[in-house]
């Protein structure tokens, strides 16, 4: 399956923190390619740094929730913390989504691919089409269509 993943960072080294996430799912997985690293503000959640962006598009045998639970161990592993105190679009030493799995539509309790918002976050989608000028959102269609529509939050 190849899949496509986005990481984000505001705490700590991001760079380093990206660059180490990326290592981690080529230990799994393949990595076929790792966008260049955006700078983006957040969206929402209380004031905070800006965040260092990536897309990362992998080949694997694994299935997506089992893909899922290796994406949290690894922000597990970078500081991440997931609890009820844990504020929503907070400052995160690690975010690891999962935006899409081939072609799959999964809408279950623990995910939802392809991700729910990824057509509206310009700092999902421009990453990706360095990647992939040819990439697809299913249920939405070419990135760079959702590019150009000026439909973004960031």
């Amino acid at each position: 399956m190849r899949a496509v993943l986005s990481l984000g960072s505001n705490l700590g080294n991001s760079a380093e923190i990206l660059s180490s996430a990326s290592e981690a799912l080529n230990e799994v997985s393949e990595v076929i390619a790792l966008s260049s690293f955006y700078q983006t503000r957040p969206i929402g959640g209380p004031p905070q740094p800006d965040f260092l962006n990536a897309v990362v598009i992998i080949e694997t045998n694994l299935e997506p929730e089992e893909l899922l639970l290796v994406a949290q161990a690894i922000e597990s592993a970078h500081g991440r913390e997931r609890n009820d105190s844990t504020v929503k679009w907070g400052p995160r030493f690690l975010d690891i989504d999962l935006i899409k799995c081939d072609e799959m539509l999964i809408n279950s309790p623990e995910l939802t691919i392809p991700h729910p918002r990824a057509h509206e976050r310009g700092f999902v989608l421009q990453p990706w089409i360095e990647i992939d000028p040819t990439a697809t959102l299913p249920g939405f269609g070419s990135i760079s269509h959702l590019l150009e529509s000026g439909v973004l939050t960031e």
